[in-house]
């Protein structure tokens, strides 16, 4: 039995006070997640700060003709709201490609970005882990790691984070708007995770007394030609062995403009900007996808149980951005890949 207090934030200042007081609290919105690491023993919290009653439900334009998401919309509310289906449809599909319709209804739009690692060892308290006890070792690097990481791993962690809808955020360069004692800042959206390092506790640069508030999208939202493509080990209810979010701007058969993140590789979503650029002014086809797909795995390492995945992560950048070239995204009703 776990014992902690249990109070409710009055406004977003009244949180960050409360979250700054007490180092060991944790904020509670639809806890989809921390419900479970609770359960697991993985996390001991002091207190839980509710925070879903707070005014941060509203989704609504932003100046320069993007979107401004509030950290309490719900997950399933946010992929059916009309202007995310018609100008962020990737980011519609990545959120209805992850969990269940139960769980995406609780799930919060903020929360989702904050989700912990679903590795093996990390859940279970009798092993190792450096997330969970720093200097404790990493017990999935000789253990059993074909879920875990193929890019930006250390000796410290081979996690991978698990969010769909992050994967579509990445793609699409979002920003996230937080506030601590010190203010609101502005995180780009590539800055707000981090790989492992020395320091795999870590799994986001948001300061422990700091609350998300929001979350904003450009006004490029790719809605002509994207694709969101998730592989896993059965067509629903699992997380993704690769997943690829792919958007393009095409100018006739040429590509004037591309994005790419990849989901289930990586301790964070996955982008190289400089596989992007070299998209830029080519063909739409197999050869330049098969070869952009070649550079942004260039450092790819696989371990025991998971190097399959560096070739099953090539196939689908391939066939996502085969996908979005084509305006025939991967349906998430139907989840046969066609």
């Amino acid at each position: 039995m776990i014992n902690f207090q249990y109070s409710r934030a009055r406004d977003v200042a009244d949180a960050v006070r409360q979250i700054a007081a007490d180092e060991t609290a944790k904020f509670i919105a639809g806890g989809t997640n921390l419900i479970d690491l609770m359960k697991d023993d993985v996390e001991r919290p002091s207190r839980l700060i509710d925070i879903s009653r707070l005014p941060l439900r509203a989704v609504e334009e932003a100046a320069g003709g993007g979107l401004r998401i509030g950290a309490l919309v719900p997950n399933s509310d946010l992929a059916y709201h009309p202007l995310v289906e018609q100008r962020y449809p990737l980011l519609s599909s990545a959120i209805l490609a992850g969990a269940s319709q139960q769980l995406r209804n609780m799930a919060s739009t903020g929360g989702n970005l904050l989700q912990r690692t679903r590795c093996l060892y990390f859940y279970d308290t009798a092993t190792p882990c450096n997330k969970r006890q720093p200097g404790s070792g990493c017990s999935a690097i000789g253990g059993i790691n074909r879920i875990s990481a193929i890019l930006g791993t250390s000796e410290g962690c081979i996690a991978t984070h698990p969010s769909d809808m992050c994967v579509a955020l990445a793609a699409l360069e979002a920003k996230v708007h937080v506030v601590g004692p010190a203010g609101e800042r502005v995180i780009a959206f590539d800055d707000f995770h981090r790989v492992p390092g020395n320091t795999p506790q870590l799994d986001t640069n948001l300061h422990p007394s700091e609350i998300v508030t929001a979350i904003e999208l450009p006004a490029q939202g790719f809605a002509n030609n994207y694709s969101y493509l998730k592989i896993r080990d059965r067509l629903s209810y699992a997380f993704a062995l690769v997943s690829v979010a792919a958007a393009l701007e095409l100018d006739g058969a040429a590509i004037r403009q591309a994005r790419l993140a990849l989901g289930g590789v990586a301790h964070k979503p996955w982008r190289d900007t400089a596989a992007e650029a070299e998209l830029r002014g080519k063909p739409a086809n197999k050869e330049t996808f098969e070869g952009v797909a070649n550079l942004l795995l260039r450092d790819a390492k696989g371990f025991a149980h998971n190097s399959f995945k560096i070739d099953l992560a090539r196939r689908s950048i391939v066939r996502a951005l085969t996908q979005a070239a084509l305006g025939t995204p991967q349906s998430q009703s139907d989840k046969k890949i066609r």
